[in-house]
């Protein structure tokens, strides 16, 4: 169980497995998180996290819809 959170708190998931970051997905429109290496006391961002635009970037709308 994990304690009670609150905004502006911190949660580190310290292992998500083999397949963390390439089984996530964008259900429903859902940018993904940034992800973090932490390792001897250093902290480096190492993806940052995705915007919504980022995912809408990529889509096309075809012209017999429009």
């Amino acid at each position: 169980m994990l304690p009670d959170v609150k905004r502006g708190d911190y949660i580190a998931i310290l292992d998500t497995g083999a397949y963390g970051f390439s089984r996530s997905s964008q259900y429903n429109g859902r940018p993904r998180c940034a992800e973090v290496l932490v390792k001897d006391g250093a902290v480096e961002l190492i993806r940052e996290k995705e915007r919504i635009e980022d995912i809408l970037r990529h889509q096309v709308m075809p012209e017999r819809l429009g």
